[in-house]
């Protein structure tokens, strides 16, 4: 039986024997050279051709590039903001077609050949939609950051009561969609307001959708 003093080893050797067992190691089994690309950084790229506020685009982007840093970075239309970009605030959101959708969500590659409108497409200064005249009016913002988002999906909402798209507070699903407070509560609370000017923003909808005050 093997005694004490036969099994201790020094640490000189112990790091003797680890060097030469990796030496060991690396010529038998040598490195594998690269991986070779097989394609250029061209093929992660696409051409995508869409209406932005009316006006004809086409971009050459990054497959993995979202609507809104198209809008943003390529386009520079930066009044769609970038918020949580989550889609769990509601400051990026735009019309695609005539739905509000949130842009941080969605590739630029998927809206090939669509309409697409931003808060700039609404209005200009001295030519105000009536939705951002109405945010004025009743103070519907205060920072401001997220009030792009607030007006676009304000309009888009009016639309989707118009169309009698149903909402999970809707009462009669045979009937048309009423314009009450509760539908438009329901309908924006995808659009968070850290000022929590939430009562202004319902009463300038109120007056856009002609609700009695």
């Amino acid at each position: 039986m093997r005694t004490t003093k036969q099994l201790e080893i020094s640490r000189r050797d112990l790091f003797i024997t680890s060097a030469a067992t990796l030496a060991a190691t690396s010529v038998a089994a040598p490195l594998a050279a690269p991986a070779q690309s097989s394609g250029s950084t061209m093929d992660l790229t696409t051409s995508v051709a869409f209406s932005v506020n009316g006006a004809q685009q086409t971009l050459v982007v990054d497959n993995r590039t979202t609507l809104l840093d198209a809008l943003r970075e390529h386009l520079h239309l930066t009044g769609t903001k970038k918020g949580c970009d989550h889609g769990q605030c509601g400051a990026c959101t735009v019309m695609v077609d005539g739905r509000r959708i949130n842009s941080c969500l969605t590739l630029a590659v998927m809206h090939d050949g669509a309409s697409i409108t931003t808060i700039e497409g609404l209005g200009q200064p001295g030519n105000l939609h009536p939705m951002q005249a109405a945010f004025v009016k009743h103070d519907g913002f205060q920072c401001g950051y997220c009030t792009p988002g607030q007006i676009c999906s304000s309009v888009a909402v009016l639309e989707e009561i118009k169309a009698n798209i149903p909402s999970h507070v809707t009462e009669d699903l045979t009937e048309q969609a009423a314009l009450t407070s509760a539908e438009i509560r329901e309908r924006m609370s995808g659009n968070i307001c850290r000022c929590g000017a939430y009562s202004n923003i319902l009463d300038a909808i109120n007056e856009v959708a002609g609700v009695p005050a």
